[in-house]
C-alpha cells in the first residue's frame, strides 16, 4: 500500500479527541501483522483508546522512532465543502480531516514500514502512534512510561507534525492552568456590600496582560519564532447568573507559551502573587473570598541544538540547508526531557491548512515525505554505524 492508499483508510477513521481511535489502530495492526510486524498497545483505563508501538527489524537494539498522533480535531460548525472523513483528490491537493495534522505522515510512516518488513534492516525502525494529543499531549505519557522501563529506547525521534517538510529543532512549552475567584453574592442594588467575582476575575486578567507586556518587553527572546517571546493567553471565562444578583463564583482558562529561556513556574509565582493580592483586598469585605490558580496540563518545551548529530542527520535526509521552530507545541518535548531521545520535527503539510475546514496536504508533500524516508531506510540496511546523537 502506497502513502495515499493508506491515507484514505486513515482519514475515513473519524478520530475526533472525545472518541475513541482503536479502529484506526486495529487497521494498522492488520496491516503490519500481514507483514510479520508485533504491535504493542498501552491502552487508556477505559481501553477504548490506545497507543501502539512497534518496531521493524532487529529488536535488541535501538533504532530511529517515527512518531505521530492519531487523534484529530472535531469538524463541527465548520463549513467544509467536501466530506471531512472521505479523501478528496482535487488539482494535486488531498482534502480531509487530518491530513496535514497528521495523518499524512503517519500514512508515509506506515508506507515505509512496510517496505521496511522487505528490508534486512542493520538498525531498526520504530512506530508511536499516541492518543489526545490535541488535548495537551495527554496519551503519550503512557507510551513514555512504557518506553521508560523498556531494555532499549530510541536513538532519535522524529515527530511528523506538518511543517512543509522543513526541519524543526524547537517549539514552546505550554502551562494550562485554571483561576477560581469566589466572591460574595448579593443583590445587585447593594453590590457594594457583595464581593463580584468577575470584578476579581477582571482584575486576574488585567494582571495576565501585565504579564504578557512585561514578557514582551523584557523577557527572554528567540527570533527563530514568529512571536519571539513567551506569550500569555486567557481562552475562557464563565461567570454570572442573572444580571441582578452580584456573582460569588467566576472560572477562567488561560495559558503560558514559553521560549526554553523563560521558566513558566516563575511566571506562575509572579500571578500567584498577584491573585494573593486581589483575593487579600476582597477579603476586606468577604472573609470567604478567594483566589486559587490550579495547573490543568502542562508539556515542556523543545530546543535542539542547530548543529546537533540528530538535526545534522535529518537534514541529510530531506536535503535541507535550514531549520526553523514551529509556533505549535507537539510530544517532542516529552520525547527528549523524560527519555532524553533526541528529537526533531518533520512532516508533510503545513499547520496553515491543519483545524479548519477544506484541510488538505498536497500530493508533492507526501511525495517529499516518502522519499525521506526512504533515505532513511537506506540509513537503516547499511551496515555502518549511524552517528552518535
Amino acid at each position: 500500500m502506497d502513502s495515499v492508499e493508506i491515507l484514505k483508510r486513515l482519514i475515513a477513521f473519524p478520530t475526533v479527541s472525545h472518541a475513541s481511535n482503536l479502529a484506526l489502530i486495529e487497521f494498522v495492526m492488520e496491516i503490519l501483522r500481514d507483514k510479520g510486524v508485533v504491535c504493542e498497545l498501552i491502552h487508556d483505563k477505559d481501553k477504548q483508546k490506545a497507543n501502539l508501538f512497534a518496531t521493524i527489524g532487529p529488536a535488541d537494539r535501538p533504532g530511529v522512532m517515527l512518531s505521530g498522533h492519531t487523534d484529530v480535531v472535531p469538524v463541527d460548525g465548520q463549513n467544509w465543502t467536501v466530506p471531512a472523513f472521505a479523501l478528496t483528490e482535487q488539482a494535486g491537493r488531498l482534502y480531509g480531516r487530518g491530513t496535514a495534522d497528521m495523518k499524512g505522515f503517519i500514512a508515509c510512516a506506515l508506507s515505509a514500514a512496510l517496505r521496511a518488513t522487505d528490508m534486512d534492516l542493520h538498525t531498526p525502525l520504530h512506530l508511536a502512534l499516541s492518543y489526545d494529543e490535541e488535548i495537551g499531549c495527554v496519551g503519550v505519557r503512557s507510551l513514555i512510561d512504557t518506553l521508560e522501563k523498556a531494555p532499549v529506547r530510541p536513538l532519535l525521534c522524529i515527530v511528523g507534525e506538518p511543517t512543509g517538510m522543513d526541519v524543526a529543532t524547537g517549539h514552546k512549552g505550554k502551562t494550562a492552568a485554571r483561576c477560581t475567584c469566589t466572591g460574595r453574592e448579593g443583590h445587585s442594588a447593594l453590590a457594594p456590600l457583595a464581593v463580584n467575582a468577575i470584578h476579581m476575575g477582571a482584575d486576574f486578567v488585567g494582571e495576565l496582560r501585565a504579564e504578557q507586556d512585561r514578557l514582551a518587553q523584557h523577557g527572554a527572546q528567540d527570533e527563530d519564532y514568529d512571536i519571539p517571546y513567551t506569550t500569555v493567553h486567557v481562552g475562557k471565562m464563565n461567570a454570572g447568573v442573572a444580571l441582578n444578583i452580584v456573582p460569588n463564583l467566576c472560572t477562567l482558562e488561560f495559558e503560558i507559551r514559553n521560549v526554553a529561556a523563560d521558566d513558566p513556574a516563575t511566571i506562575m509565582d509572579r500571578l500567584r502573587v498577584a491573585a494573593g493580592t486581589i483575593e487579600k483586598n476582597a477579603r476586606k469585605i468577604a472573609p470567604e473570598a478567594a483566589v486559587a490558580i490550579d495547573v490543568t496540563n502542562t508539556y515542556p518545551g523543545l530546543d535542539v541544538p542547530r548543529t546537533s548529530n540528530a538535526v545534522t542527520f535529518v537534514k541529510s535526509l530531506t536535503g535541507a540547508y535550514n531549520t526553523i521552530k514551529v509556533a505549535f507545541g507537539t510530544e517532542g518535548g516529552l520525547f527528549n526531557q523524560r527519555l532524553a531521545i533526541p528529537t526533531v520535527i518533520c512532516g508533510p503539510g503545513f499547520m496553515a491548512q491543519g483545524h479548519k475546514p477544506d484541510e488538505f496536504v498536497s500530493v508533492e508533500q507526501l511525495n517529499q515525505c516518502d522519499q525521506m524516508l526512504d533515505a532513511l531506510l537506506d540509513r537503516l540496511s547499511d551496515g555502518s554505524a549511524l552517528p552518535a546523537f
